[in-house]
């Protein structure tokens, strides 16, 4: 039996100044995140005029998918969905099942696993598919992709624009940055037979492999974005302390490239394109970002070729060691306690 349709799921976010408190409410729903955090978030999207990107780079990527589609021969539609704004998921599968649909693949826009990365798409899926209720059709998440050789290619090709950019001197510093996470998380992410820390493990990957490719020796891995309280440790160094250590140590330009990202979201244009690249000013350092790979070409055909591994049978691609993993049935885990969600503490 083959497939009906493609759900592209993603994170979401607001495309106007009165949607920036509403959407940040429902992305910190039950976390306690005081409301004077969520003003500071809501400033970073105020300036930007209140408009995330994030929408309007998924609706463009699914154009290109589709267009890879139609070349490709594969009549297969494409809907979208988002977890905290709209188009909502729950909406989006209602639309499907509507229209007929009975085995539906899902991609979600993460390269990686761990719980905010994989194992919080499955909790999406399960969730729309119990508002839908009976008669809600498959879902089919397709796996996770860091170490593709198209996803790799891109990247890659990024990295060696922004070194261009700097005029290629050879004293540039290239760093990899990705989306900080608790320490307990990380630790918790993979199947616990594996020891944890899959996340980490595999953004260090997907930095080796980018750097072998762009032919780049020395490079770095740090974090960006952390959101918790101060007695919660997060990974580290942060991106701008990491700069500001750079500096220290005589470094006059870096690259910075944020390999776990596979768009530019709110956190990449605001914690790179201006925290990160201020820092570096305020030192008199060069700075270029590599730009995020979904406005690639090559980004649509692996998103056609993870949907051909299932409508046709493609192997999976694949630099790495670490196994195809992602690719689940109806929001169940990967393995028995894979990427567990953080138990929080009950209030009294």
């Amino acid at each position: 039996m083959g497939y009906d349709a493609l759900l592209w799921l993603s994170f979401g976010g607001p495309e106007g100044p009165d949607e920036v408190m509403p959407f940040l409410e429902n992305v910190t729903r039950g976390r306690g995140v005081p409301r004077e955090r969520l003003l500071e978030v809501a400033e970073h999207y105020q300036h930007f005029g209140g408009v995330s990107p994030i929408n309007r780079l998924n609706r463009d990527a699914i154009s290109a998918v589709e267009k890879q589609l139609a070349t490709a021969g594969i009549d297969l539609p494409v809907h979208f969905g988002n977890r905290n704004w709209r188009p909502m998921v729950e909406d989006t599968l209602a639309e499907i099942t509507k229209a007929g649909a009975r085995r539906v693949l899902v991609f979600p826009t993460s390269a990686y696993g761990g719980y905010s990365a994989c194992r919080q798409y499955d909790e999406d899926i399960e969730r729309a598919r119990a508002a839908v209720g009976d008669g809600a059709p498959e879902l089919v998440k397709l796996r996770q992709f860091f170490d593709h050789p198209l996803f790799v290619g891109a990247v890659a090709d990024a990295v060696r624009a922004a070194h261009a950019e700097l005029g290629n001197e050879p004293g540039t510093r290239t760093v990899f940055c990705a989306h900080s996470v608790p320490e307990s998380a990380d630790a918790a992410s993979g199947p616990p037979s594996e020891g944890g820390h899959r996340y980490s493990r595999q953004i260090a990957e997907a930095a080796r492999l980018v750097a072998a490719e762009a032919g780049i020796e020395t490079y770095d891995v740090v974090w960006q974005s952390r959101s918790g309280p101060p007695q919660v440790p997060w990974l580290e160094p942060d991106i701008v302390d990491h700069i500001d250590a750079l500096h220290a140590d005589g470094v006059t330009s870096v690259v910075v490239c944020p390999v776990g990202f596979v768009s530019d979201h709110l956190e990449v244009i605001w914690d790179l394109d201006n925290e990160a690249a201020e820092r570096a000013a305020e030192h008199g350092m060069g700075f270029a970002r590599a730009a995020t790979p979904d406005t690639d070409p090559r980004f649509a055909e692996l998103v056609v070729e993870l949907i051909r591994e299932h409508t046709e049978g493609l192997p999976a691609r694949k630099l790495s060691p670490f196994p195809a993993a992602g690719c689940t049935v109806n929001g169940a885990p990967c393995a028995v306690g894979c990427c567990e969600p953080a138990k929080r503490p009950a209030r009294p």
